[in-house]
């Protein structure tokens, strides 16, 4: 008998636990899900005598059956050869893949969890024919989770899978539901090998409707979310630096015209300078550190800015809800990792930000951008100022490159040299001044400069990032040589005064000073 053609886009995990199923009848709960377009369903019960398994199971295949959809037992091939049905799942603590395969035959199906990429790596050459991936975020329906892997996590794995190009199927599983389950999908599908599915436990099980919820989740898997509409088109990532530069007028005259609003969530420190320079550049700024103003202000058609210059557990709560915000209204977001490297509670709050959302831009210095790249840096960062030292730009371009590809974002690296890139071209910027790194907030307001540009012209945020930092460090530059710029201190006046005379040059169509622009790709 051949091996049946599996659909794994909505994949249901059966949940019988009072806590979720409720006073509902698992097999009714599972009727109603197929209805809705539920294509696989996995019957998953730890606790229960093998003689209601087996009779359960009975029950539910011929329920499968009727729709067409197979059903695979977990852990208990036992169950699953009295049965009958399709095959099974099994995970790091059950059966072994080659003892269950030996036991089902060549023509069942078997799926193995897996949560990390080295247990991907033994099934899929194992002749698993699909993997459990996860668990992506916490959730209360399995306990003992050996570690939450989040976006990061499950990116790693369908890298090595594209890479190794091994057959095998995925199925992303852990806390997916209608909130995230577009995004995630989404953001999975940018590393040459997409998942093939969605594992749903108690999203479904739970609900008081179970087949309007599974058509609304069908629905979303197969549609990108609302910030992809804007997202970094491919062709754009390779331009020659001309090509960019050709685009920064027009960028600059956008910001003038349309006064984006910059919502900027950042520390005290900051706030009056990032709201200076909001203006300067043409934006309308709003320092709201508040989570639940961002549903509104999203709607307003603004970027928003998360500055990480203070993390606590509340301050880590507003940015989530921001970021939901701001990307459920297909908004544009900035994220700034400030000293991302320098504790394990940055570390941690980096880690539940890039699997909280998506972020456009990530802008940081190079031990805060490596500290982003999967597995962390290991050069220990010991505050917000501090940098790696002399790295080779051909070394550091290839690691942020890689870094954009895999989370689908423009990556911003300052430095003395700037490197910016969307996952293909890197370009250097090479324009700036030392005053820049002697007086407090600069970095972040490099983000606010950055948030006015995209929010104004978000269809093509490559240039428009390469836009905000060549208006930035050139104005600093200018700043700089002025007469009456004496020191760090007499330079923040001067500087706010520049990012407003070129903004108001080149909107009267003075662009002398781009001629200044130092911008080359790093080979």
């Amino acid at each position: 008998m051949p091996k049946p053609q599996v659909d794994y886009t909505l994949y249901l995990v059966t949940d019988s636990t009072p806590a979720i199923l409720g006073n509902a009848d698992l097999c009714d709960v599972v009727e109603k899900a197929l209805r809705g377009g539920v294509t696989c369903v996995q019957y998953r019960d730890k606790t229960s005598d093998t003689g209601i398994l087996i009779s359960t199971a009975r029950k539910l295949h011929g329920i499968t059956r009727r729709f067409n959809v197979p059903l695979l037992i977990n852990d208990r091939v036992d169950v699953a050869l009295a049965v009958g049905c399709e095959g099974v799942h099994i995970g790091q603590d059950d059966i072994d893949l080659p003892t269950a395969r030996r036991l089902l035959g060549e023509d069942k199906i078997i799926g193995v969890t897996a949560n990390s990429v080295a247990e991907a790596e033994v099934a899929a050459k194992g002749g698993a024919d699909y993997l459990g991936v996860g668990t992506v975020f916490a959730t209360a329906t399995k306990e003992n989770t050996k570690s939450i892997i989040g976006i990061e996590g499950l990116q790693e794995v369908l890298l090595k899978i594209a890479a190794e190009k091994w057959p095998v199927k995925t199925v992303c599983i852990g806390g997916i539901n209608a909130s995230n389950v577009s995004r995630v999908v989404w953001q999975s599908a940018g590393n040459g090998k997409s998942l093939d599915g969605v594992a749903v436990v108690s999203a479904i099980m739970a609900a008081k409707d179970p087949e309007a919820v599974s058509k609304e989740l069908l629905q979303l898997v197969k549609s990108p979310p609302a910030f992809a509409k804007s997202a970094v088109v491919p062709g754009q990532q390779s331009r020659s630096p001309q090509e960019i530069l050709s685009l920064v007028p027009y960028i600059i005259k956008s910001v003038d015209g349309k006064k984006p609003l910059s919502h900027n969530m950042t520390n005290l420190v900051v706030q009056n300078f990032a709201a200076n320079v909001a203006l300067s550049v043409g934006a309308s700024p709003i320092m709201a550190n508040y989570g639940e103003e961002a549903k509104d202000l999203a709607q307003l058609g603004g970027a928003l800015v998360i500055n990480m210059g203070t993390v606590t557990p509340d301050g880590l709560t507003n940015y989530l809800k921001a970021l939901k915000a701001y990307n459920d209204a297909g908004q544009p977001v900035v994220f700034d990792p400030v000293g991302a490297g320098a504790t394990a509670i940055r570390r941690s709050a980096v880690k539940t930000i890039l699997g909280g959302g998506f972020v456009d831009v990530l802008k940081g210095n190079q031990s805060e951008i490596l500290s982003c790249t999967p597995g962390g840096s290991k050069i220990q960062q010991r505050g917000v100022d501090s940098g790696p030292g002399n790295q080779n730009l051909k070394e550091l371009g290839p690691a942020i490159k890689e870094l954009a590809k895999l989370r689908r974002h423009v990556v911003v690296m300052t430095g003395k040299t700037d490197l910016v890139t969307a996952g293909d071209t890197v370009y250097a910027v090479d324009n700036g001044h030392e005053y820049l790194g002697m007086v407090t907030g600069t970095g972040c307001c490099l983000g606010t400069t950055i948030s006015a540009m995209i929010a104004a012209h978000p269809n093509d945020k490559l240039a428009a990032v390469i836009t905000g930092l060549l208006q930035y460090s050139i104005a600093a530059e200018i700043a700089a040589e002025r007469d009456d710029v004496k020191g760090p201190g007499t330079f923040v006046p001067a500087f706010i005064d520049e990012l407003y005379n070129v903004r108001k040059a080149t909107v009267k169509g003075d662009q002398g000073w781009l001629k200044r622009a130092k911008v080359s790709v790093v080979s």
